[in-house]
């Protein structure tokens, strides 16, 4: 039987050796979270830092867009209005008034002008801003037709929403980078989009008739990352479906259900 003494100094050792463990399971879960605290605040650093380097980008292009709409509008619009205006002239002077090398040559300078008009206002995110989405896209397909560059179709459904100006001029520059894509690359003969306001969002769908491509093939292309990266900073969902021989679709969810705070930050 053990004695007295025995029996505390083995209570002793085991009172130890509990505190210890505990001691060094407190010490393994504090030193977890506060290694899982340091790397959750790394990645968010990160992902703040990457956003708003994306941003940069962003407004960076966005104001060289504007830049250009700016000296299209202001320079090369103004020297074909007075080129126009300098034909009309000498049409009215000219001995024979009938003249169709004067003709044709103000019609090619109207048309310029028309045509440079139109693309200043797709370039300049003010335009963008006023005309608001809608507007702003139905004018691009007009260009289109114009320049009989591409068949369109368009469908609107549902009552307007209001947009954020700067979610806004984001969502137009996405589908303008598509549109993009379609004219130089896919061969298509009909570009179609559908814009159908919900309750509580903005659905886009566009779609081409082109010759498709294998998507895991442009996954890192800048056009691609561009899209994407202009939609997760307005909290929009962002799909591209495509397969050789079937044609490309772009697929946007905007959610339109945001707080007046938001909407004003937004618009700052």
């Amino acid at each position: 039987m053990l004695a007295e003494e025995d029996i505390l100094l083995i209570v002793y050792f085991v009172v130890v050796i509990l505190m210890l463990t505990a001691f060094t399971i407190i010490f393994f879960i504090t030193y977890q979270r506060r290694k899982n605290k340091l790397l959750i605040d790394q990645y968010e650093a990160r992902k703040r830092y990457e956003e708003e380097l994306v941003r940069s980008r962003l407004e960076i292009q966005d104001q060289t867009l504007k830049n250009v709409g700016w000296e299209l509008h202001d320079n090369i619009g103004q020297l074909l209005s007075v080129a126009n205006m300098q034909l009309n002239i000498l049409a009215r002077t000219s001995d024979d008034p009938n003249n169709e090398s004067v003709k044709e040559v103000k019609e090619i300078v109207a048309s310029s002008l028309q045509e440079v008009r139109a693309l200043s206002k797709s370039l300049n995110s003010d335009v963008v801003e006023y005309a608001g989405l809608k507007a702003s896209v139905k004018n691009e397909f007009a260009r289109f037709e114009r320049l009989n560059v591409i068949g369109t179709r368009l469908e609107i459904t549902g009552e307007e929403h209001e947009l954020p100006k700067q979610d806004a001029i984001i969502l137009f520059r996405i589908l303008q980078e598509f549109f993009s894509n379609v004219v130089k690359h896919s061969k298509a003969e009909l570009l179609s989009l559908r814009m159908d306001y919900l309750p509580g969002e903005l659905k886009i769908v566009v779609t081409d008739n082109g010759t498709g491509f294998d998507p895991e093939e442009v996954q890192k292309s800048s056009g691609l990352l561009n899209m994407k990266n202009r939609a997760e900073l307005i909290n929009a969902e962002f799909s591209l479906d495509s397969a050789p021989g079937e044609g490309t679709s772009l697929s946007l969810r905007y959610p339109t259900k945001t707080t007046k705070n938001e909407q004003d930050d937004n618009n700052r």
